[in-house]
């Protein structure tokens, strides 16, 4: 079963070295958190809000190799007044035996305020 798994994080400062820390924080602790293995990953979409302009999130991937062959966007989120800043997201859909309720959204820093209905690490 095709699965959404969701995640986000901030950013203090619109600098690469930040907004790659913070992607790639963000996606050891999903990988972690869900056992996902590449080759089970249909696709990785990556959002940023308007004032993340820096750097690519996705760029963190080529850090993980086994990675390479998983489609990968980036976005930009629709700005909406009075929205979290800095705030970087992801959606992985994974092929995976996990019930809806099994699967483990991590949320980090600031983003933790975004969700709260779901069952959210920090």
């Amino acid at each position: 079963m095709i699965r959404g798994i969701r995640g986000a994080t901030t950013v203090d400062r619109d600098e690469e070295g930040a907004i790659l820390a913070a992607a790639e924080e963000l996606m050891k602790a999903l990988i972690e958190k869900n056992q996902i293995e590449p080759e089970r990953v249909a696709s990785l979409f990556f959002s940023v809000t308007a004032d993340i302009r820096a750097a690519f999130p996705s760029k963190i991937m080529r850090k993980f190799h086994d990675w390479k062959y998983v489609p990968i966007m980036n976005m930009q989120e629709i700005p909406v007044e009075g929205s979290l800043a800095g705030c970087i997201r992801v959606l992985i859909h994974v092929d995976t035996e996990l019930a809806q309720d099994e699967i483990k959204h991590v949320y980090l820093r600031r983003a933790s305020v975004l969700r709260p209905d779901l069952k959210v690490l920090e």
